[in-house]
């Protein structure tokens, strides 16, 4: 493996192409507090990460568009509710023109409410899960989000933890590519050590930089490539 590069000079080539450290941090999120996120009811996170699942590999604008139908459809996505549809119920749902017709993604709707049930009955709610979950491992939750949910592997997953304000990096494209030409994986990315390898850069970058590991992510990504953030 290379030397790693200081996040110093990440950003400041960040901050080139973006005219400016003023351009570059107009670009940067806000993560919530523990508190906050804690707060999320678990027809909420049902919704984003159900909606998550649906625009991995679809036009995100086209999701958007449609999910008032869906939270019409599946009852504000409260889980005790998605639970009583029947088998019919969800293949009707399945196939509605209103809707994407799309069955295994309209089965993990129903799936996912199951793995909230589950785990507010171990921990109190997945939003305190979540919230509590340590950011020096947060590939840890990326894995757990994908053993016990569905369809929440890949990006999916990490894509659910941004929208709900959970601090976590993203492996975009660029993010990848920046990984790989400074040869600081020696695994694929979608493996127990690779992610490991990754997890430790970017743990490192965030000792130095005391940012969150979404903004050094994006940061990260707006010095390379397409900026794919």
């Amino acid at each position: 493996m290379s030397r790693q590069e200081s996040f110093s000079a990440i950003y400041q080539r960040a901050s080139d192409r973006k005219g400016g450290d003023e351009g570059l941090e107009s670009l940067l999120e806000v993560t919530l507090s523990v508190d906050e996120i804690g707060e999320y009811n678990d027809a909420q996170l049902l919704s984003e990460m159900s909606k998550k699942v649906f625009q991995s590999g679809f036009v995100w604008r086209i999701v958007e568009n449609k999910w008032p139908a869906y939270e019409k459809a599946f009852f504000g996505f409260e889980p005790m509710k998605v639970l009583m549809l029947s088998p019919e119920q969800l293949h009707d749902r399945a196939s509605d023109v209103t809707l994407i017709r799309h069955m295994k993604k309209t089965m993990a709707i129903y799936d996912n409410a199951l793995m909230i049930q589950d785990i507010a009955r171990e921990h109190g709610s997945l939003a305190e899960y979540i919230a509590n979950w340590p950011g020096e491992d947060i590939i840890g939750l990326w894995a757990q989000l994908k053993r016990r949910g569905t369809r929440l592997g890949g990006n999916t997953g990490p894509y659910f933890l941004r929208a709900m304000g959970k601090d976590t990096f993203l492996l975009t494209s660029d993010v990848q590519a920046y990984m790989k030409a400074h040869k600081l994986v020696d695994f694929g990315f979608s493996s127990k050590s690779g992610l490991k390898q990754v997890q430790a850069v970017f743990n490192t970058w965030q000792q130095e930089s005391g940012r969150s590991l979404a903004n050094i992510s994006r940061i990260l990504a707006c010095g390379v490539g397409d900026n794919r953030v």
